[in-house]
């Protein structure tokens, strides 16, 4: 076992050649390097699996022995200061590290399709493998130091990958934000670690909890200092795992690929916040205030992301704000002091969210492929409805993460999230009252997503064939401002293009696959091959089911989804499998690893809970209930649409909840008046003072000595009774001056 430890360092570097060696083939030699691209891709799964097969070894290893291991090496050392570098193997380390294999794993396999028509193909994997690589040296650092390199490099990586189709300025802008915002946290953090470094002297976290635990014990150090590095420390977190305030790049990181949005924002880099704050656990928990304000974060974190979900039309920025909801149930759950709940919600919730982050780009896959489908409108779900009938292996999937986040037994999420709603009953009252109230808004928000996307008629240009009026279709919306207009000529062309592909002329549900180039740049060529000139242009009439490369993961995923809750549920001491990996973290803690249940207590929580969710989805498929339509009833479906929110609400408030949700709480709109706005107007006057003032003066003294040069060359004439002239003169005023300021 001691062996299988002395080689944990490989973890983190394993997935690196990738990028290196991409890097290399496509400096030296590129034609060959792009026509054998499939192989990269290959190779990334290759590796990412040894490193999930070698941490579910540590793991294992970790749950029937309980242990802990740390290896270090000096780097500099230099009188008394001496930086160590290392790894860290303790349980929190192996979640991490199957969670970032097993999800980026999928991620890969599902990108090899998705991607497989991008002019960066290359690209994407070496930024993929190398963005592995910075969050696994993360999870394994051993000091705040290390911690810290690793985190801006996967910062970096972030900013890459969502910013991947650059040459869209939306794209392009939602990587800077991103960027700005993740550097204020990280600024924070820097300073909480040189903080905590000047008060007990040490980088390394074992030495740290156990000098810091000292000083706070005999009261040697000022608490009001330690609680501003503590929030300092957790600033990096907030950023990070997008809790409120900063939470405003989340949604804009929606454009980059769908991968990457499955990746990053399900498992690993928002999950890198849960880790920091959890890994700190024994600082922060002998802090004073602190564990209160990280609570309070994830309380309001968790109710804003919430209402933020209920209005939008875009269904991963809708997924987006649901994830910011999960986390701050996870940070709410770990400044409670659960340290258990928080780690498997965010085990549970990684798996069920990297599910509906794949089947929404199933979606998106088969939406850009659409007749005349504007690319821009394949992420609408005001636009989609009635799927369900075209790609039916998305829809159970989709459904099935749907109903795991809103907590339906025996899904995965439910037995976390109830977990974190008994534990906030017993830490506070008014929390528990928001925590479960967001639990319906949770169901509700996820149900509409569903039932606006796979249910109802198919909203798309081309349901009408006939062509004789301009046909409005809405899709059914609380709100009813989500409808989209479709003019005759559009329908005809839609028309004409169909004819064109059948040479029966009849129409047909399901045509040929498509690999249609959109305005990201995505190459029209066949997956894994570079074969000069070709190209596939045919399009389809209807959506179509994803090929099984996108459908593999998916289908693992639902595995996960439908098992991995069970690993916590704690029938006895014996087999509760989760308290047990968690034994050193537990213990480290001062917590007890008992957690035999009650389940008289368990189910009638579980009564409350579950009904609250039931509650969310039918207020949902009240407000979204879908309509199916044949082309003669579309006036129906338009006037049901209408007059249903008048049933419940009336105009101004739900234009009130509308444009609040829409308008992300305006959130946005009071950073861009009052800070980027301020920042831009110091700037200017900065500008103008250094270009006026510090540059004026020695400018202005420049100019001055030109001018009277020539002044001074106009006045002479060569004549030497005028230089007398003059010279006498000057001579006779200052001596006149100095006699009358003598008298």
């Amino acid at each position: 076992m001691e062996q299988t430890y002395q080689y944990a360092w490989i973890i983190p570097f394993l997935p690196l050649p990738v990028p290196m060696l991409i890097g290399l083939g496509l400096l030296l030699f590129p034609t060959a390097t792009k026509s054998l691209r499939r192989m990269w891709a290959f190779q990334s799964v290759l590796l990412l699996s040894i490193v999930m097969i070698f941490s579910l070894n540590l793991s294992i290893q970790q749950i029937n022995s309980s242990s802990v291991y740390q290896y270090v090496w000096s780097w500099i050392i230099n009188n008394d200061f001496s930086l160590e570098f290392g790894y860290l193997i303790d349980p929190l380390t192996s979640i991490m590290s199957i969670l970032i294999t097993t999800v980026g794993i999928m991620v890969l396999i599902y990108s090899d399709n998705y991607m497989s028509h991008d002019h960066g193909y290359l690209r994407f994997f070496a930024y993929m493998s190398f963005f592995s690589t910075s969050m696994l040296g993360l999870v394994t650092s051993s000091n705040l130091i290390q911690i810290y390199i690793f985190w801006e490099l996967v910062g970096m990586c972030s900013y890459l990958l969502i910013g991947f189709w650059f040459t869209r300025p939306v794209a392009a802008k939602a990587c800077q934000k991103a960027f700005v915002t993740n550097r204020v946290g990280d600024f924070g953090l820097l300073l909480g670690i040189l903080g905590f470094y000047w008060i007990t002297g040490s980088f390394e976290f074992r030495d740290l909890f156990q000098i810091f635990n000292n000083l706070i014990s005999n009261n040697e150090v000022n608490s009001v200092f330690v609680t501003l590095c503590a929030v300092l420390l957790f600033a990096g977190a907030i950023a990070k795992s997008a809790q409120f305030p900063l939470h405003v790049w989340l949604p804009d990181a929606m454009e980059g690929p769908t991968p990457i949005s499955a990746l990053i924002h399900a498992a690993t880099m928002v999950a890198a916040g849960i880790f920091l704050v959890a890994r700190l656990m024994p600082l922060f928990i002998v802090i004073p205030h602190i564990m209160n304000f990280i609570s309070f974060i994830g309380i309001i974190t968790v109710f804003f992301g919430a209402t933020l979900a209920l209005a939008q039309k875009d269904i991963k920025r809708g997924l987006a704000y649901s994830t910011m909801s999960q986390l701050g149930y996870m940070m709410l759950a770990l400044g409670m002091g659960s340290y258990r709940s928080a780690l498997f919600h965010l085990i549970t919730h990684a798996y069920s969210k990297a599910l509906l982050f794949l089947g929404s780009g199933s979606v998106i896959h088969s939406m850009e492929t659409l007749v005349g489908y504007c690319p821009k409108k394949s992420q609408n779900m005001v636009l989609m409805g009635g799927l369900k009938k075209h790609v039916p292996i998305t829809k159970n999937s989709f459904l099935l993460g749907t109903l795991s986040l809103c907590g339906i037994p025996p899904l995965a999420c439910f037995w976390s999230k109830d977990e974190i709603l008994n534990d906030s009953w017993l830490y506070s009252p008014i929390f528990a009252i928001i925590a479960w109230s967001t639990a319906g808004f949770t169901a509700f928000y996820m149900c509409r997503i569903y039932l606006l996307t796979f249910e109802g008629h198919l909203n798309v240009h081309f349901q009408n064939y006939s062509g004789k009026r301009n046909t409005p279709l809405y899709s059914i919306s609380l709100w009813g401002k989500e409808g989209s207009k479709i003019s005759n000529k559009n329908l005809n062309f839609c028309l004409v293009t169909l004819l064109k592909m059948n040479k029966n002329g009849r129409p047909s549900f399901f045509s040929n696959k498509v690999y249609k180039m959109d305005e990201n740049g995505r190459n029209l060529i066949q997956p894994f091959l570079s074969i000069p000139n070709f190209s596939n242009t045919k399009t389809s009439l209807y959506p179509y089911e994803s090929d099984n490369t996108m459908l593999f993961p998916i289908l693992i995923l639902i595995l996960f989804t439908l098992f991995v809750g069970f690993l916590g549920i704690p029938f006895n001491q014996d087999v509760d499998i989760l308290s047990k990996w968690l034994t050193p973290s537990i213990n480290l803690l001062h917590q007890s690893s008992n957690n035999s249940i009650d389940w008289y207590e368990f189910c009638k929580d579980a009564v409350f809970s579950v009904s609250i969710a039931c509650f969310g989805i039918y207020i949902a498929f009240f407000l979204y209930k879908p309509v199916y339509s044949s082309f003669q009833n579309l006036d129906l479906i338009n006037s049901v649409v209408k007059m249903g929110p008048k049933r419940i609400f009336s105009d101004k408030i739900k234009n009130a909840i509308y444009d609040w949700s829409y308008n992300r709480g305006y959130i946005d709109a009071f950073y861009g008046t009052f800070l980027t706005a301020g920042v831009r107007k110091l700037a200017e006057f900065t500008h103008f003072f250094d270009r006026r003032i510090i540059d004026g003066i020695p400018n202005g003294v420049g100019f001055m000595s030109f001018f009277v040069a020539e002044v001074i060359k106009s006045v002479g004439g060569g004549r030497i009774s005028s230089y007398l002239f003059f010279y006498f003169s000057y001579v006779s005023i200052f001596l006149l001056i100095y006699y009358f300021l003598n008298l």
